[in-house]
């Protein structure tokens, strides 16, 4: 058995409740609830939270609810771990007979099922403790600089000064869409990002939605990934000139939509794992 468990506590404070606002014609946990439920990996989709009004809402969109989270696991300080390894220990299913858990988080209108397809097999071919997405980050991290009070910039990295851009190890961040594990793995408390594998998607795919302005980029891309091909020119502009993104990204949205990867190679590190057609994979032992 599988089981999907999606956090989603009541107390947003930049986007007031974020998790049930309306995005793109449905509540935002919406989306998440039914991705998982029609990627058809999932025997149950449990949405754990503190909130009356989530718990209705997610119901109503085919989530399980067994249980109240505690206000204890529900502050702004509460990571993800505990509060998945509460929901396996509270969802009236013996943790026995549970194969694997996905944590998908409430705001994740860009999630792909054939992401989570990919990461599910990395995960149940190997022997490493967490599966999730990444991106890259769009320039050399060692390149960064630091801006003092005055203005003034520093590199971070001395060493790195004089070194051409191409010649740098690529440097990748978490996408914040969803953690594949083992149920042992989720109640041993072990963080995430140890002894784990990151599949790369594309930075258009991850949208981190902390702000109004990051809200309104989102639907907008989300739009135009439901566009696809009909006024796609039009909407693709007004995404260009709205939400920042390169007109190379841009044309990525609607070869996704499309269902045609761009992606063909895999990048493979310290591993004998098999190659997964159009998907980048990033492993290693953090």
């Amino acid at each position: 058995m599988n089981v999907a468990i999606i956090p989603a506590r009541g107390g947003s404070k930049r986007i007031p409740r974020k998790n049930i606002r309306e995005f793109a014609g449905k509540p935002m946990i919406a989306h998440a609830i039914l991705t998982a439920k029609a990627s058809n990996l999932f025997d149950k989709v449990i949405v754990s939270t503190d909130d009356v009004e989530i718990a209705e809402v997610s119901r109503t969109w085919g989530a399980e609810i067994p249980f109240i989270r505690p206000d204890e696991l529900a502050d702004d300080h509460t990571p993800t771990v505990p509060v998945v390894a509460h929901a396996i220990e509270n969802c009236q299913v013996p943790v026995s007979i549970i194969q694997a858990v996905c944590c998908v988080y409430p705001c994740v209108p860009m999630l792909r099922i054939e992401d989570l397809q990919a990461a599910m097999t990395i995960l149940v071919e190997t022997k490493l403790d967490y599966v999730f997405p990444v991106v890259a980050f769009p320039s050399a991290i060692q390149r960064a600089l630091r801006l003092s009070p005055d203005g003034t910039v520093s590199p971070f990295y001395n060493n790195y000064v004089h070194a051409r851009t191409q010649d740098l190890e690529p440097a990748f961040y978490d996408a914040g869409q969803f953690y594949w594990g083992n149920p042992g793995t989720w109640l041993s408390g072990k963080p995430v990002h140890s002894h784990g594998c990151g599949i790369e998607i594309p930075a258009w795919r991850s949208v981190d939605i902390d702000t109004p302005d990051d809200w309104c980029r989102a639907e907008l891309i989300y739009k135009a990934i439901a566009l696809g091909g009909a006024g796609a020119d039009q909407h693709m502009r007004q995404v260009i000139r709205e939400t920042g993104v390169s007109a190379d990204a841009g044309t990525s949205i609607f070869r996704f939509s499309e269902q045609i990867p761009t992606e063909a190679k895999i990048v493979r590190q310290a591993t004998d794992i098999p190659a997964y057609e159009h998907y980048p994979m990033r492993i290693g032992e953090r």
